[in-house]
């Protein structure tokens, strides 16, 4: 069984608003900028660097790498780790005549030429979920936010799940995938969101007790045996006693993964501050916020999203105004000020089509801004 009493005491003794960022980067070849199998090669030569040795991960497959920018004091702290990351990660990907990108799906390369990393964890989600595993060849943002109390994580867990649609409509950036146009802003999404088991949009549990009686039962029941097999969108992590949301698409800019991180700090502060001050919300079922969260995927911000108390449409576009005023205490309270592109990946990517250019080219476009914008040259190593 895990140890749920081991993790209450997690999360009982867990700071509130450390920050951890976990951004998911695709290998590419220099000249095709197809995936390329090398994580193992930048893992190793990664050692050899103080700062990369202790950020970079693996995730999945071999032609994806992750930097992780462990526990920050607060957002700024955990921006600062991870921009030093960034930088010697792009550094090091270039000494190995390799490129990075960070959108959320590749547009063309093939999950069946994909391999998956040799690892006991990821050797038991491939047995456990076969093709599903297989074809999740996505890209994401991660971030980890420190809530003190179980009771407390698990309702600030309970408070972000109509959140997660907004989210997504806002980090949308996978519109290609198997060498054409997806139709979808967030491809990412329906492959790994709606194909993995106990993922995407978590039943409301209420307490700490209930969402431990839940996962006794995965447990009793065969079903898991970690509890990073709770795939969901926003979970609690026992290990690190924090809440983490992992609803977004892997963001072409260094910028923009970095307001975006800030916006959901922000979000996971303002549901921890709202608790704690007793203001009421009543929790949407799950089916109403799939609603949401399906036109989040198929249409990003150029659709419109269900104001569920409401009842009502509203444009997709409003969705970072909406969860700025609304978080404007935990912003001002935690220095923290989100500023979003104009348009995000999915609408830059699609202007570009519409502009004449080939997907290579709008990805080639996108692989650039990265290289650019997450290997700032005024830090670079």
């Amino acid at each position: 069984m895990l140890d749920m009493v081991r993790a209450r005491e997690v999360f009982e003794a867990s700071q509130d608003f450390t920050v951890g960022l976990e951004e998911e980067f695709a290998i590419l070849d220099p000249t095709t900028r197809s995936l390329e199998h090398r994580f193992e090669e930048l893992r190793d030569a990664a050692q050899e660097d103080a700062v990369l040795a202790e950020s970079v991960a693996g995730e999945l497959i071999e032609s994806e790498i992750e930097i992780r920018s462990g526990r920050g004091t607060g957002f700024g702290d955990a921006c600062a780790r991870q921009r030093d990351a960034r930088v010697r990660l792009f550094g090091l990907a270039e000494d190995h005549g390799l490129l990075l990108g960070a959108t959320g799906t590749h547009p063309w390369s093939t999950w069946q030429e994909q391999r998956i990393i040799d690892t006991e964890h990821y050797r038991r989600v491939e047995e456990g979920l076969q093709y599903v595993a297989r074809r999740n060849n996505t890209f994401s943002l991660h971030v980890h936010v420190g809530v003190r109390g179980a009771d407390r994580a698990v309702a600030v867990c309970d408070r972000l799940r109509p959140v997660l649609p907004e989210l997504l409509a806002i980090s949308a950036n996978s519109v290609f995938l198997d060498g054409r146009d997806s139709g979808l802003h967030s491809a990412r999404t329906q492959i790994f969101t709606k194909s993995f088991p106990r993922c995407g949009v978590p039943d409301a549990f209420g307490s700490y007790a209930a969402y431990a009686e839940y996962v006794d039962f995965l447990v009793r029941t065969g079903s898991i045996v970690e509890h990073t097999q709770l795939w969901w969108s926003v979970r609690p992590h026992h290990s690190f006693g924090t809440v983490e949301v992992r609803i977004c698409d892997a963001q072409s800019s260094g910028e923009a993964s970095t307001a975006l991180s800030g916006l959901i700090v922000a979000c996971a502060a303002q549901a921890a501050l709202d608790f704690d001050e007793g203001v009421g919300f009543e929790h949407p079922p799950r089916r109403l916020i799939e609603e949401n969260l399906w036109r989040a995927l198929r249409y990003g911000l150029d659709g419109k999203l269900i104001d569920l108390v409401r009842g009502e449409e509203f444009p997709a576009a409003a969705a970072c105004d909406r969860l700025l005023a609304w978080t404007a205490p935990a912003c001002a309270a935690l220095g923290i000020d989100p500023v979003l592109p104009a348009e995000n990946g999915a609408q830059r990517q699609r202007r570009a089509l519409a502009e004449g250019a080939s997907i290579e080219e709008a990805f080639a476009a996108e692989v650039e801004q990265a290289r650019r914008t997450y290997a700032d040259a005024e830090v670079r190593r």
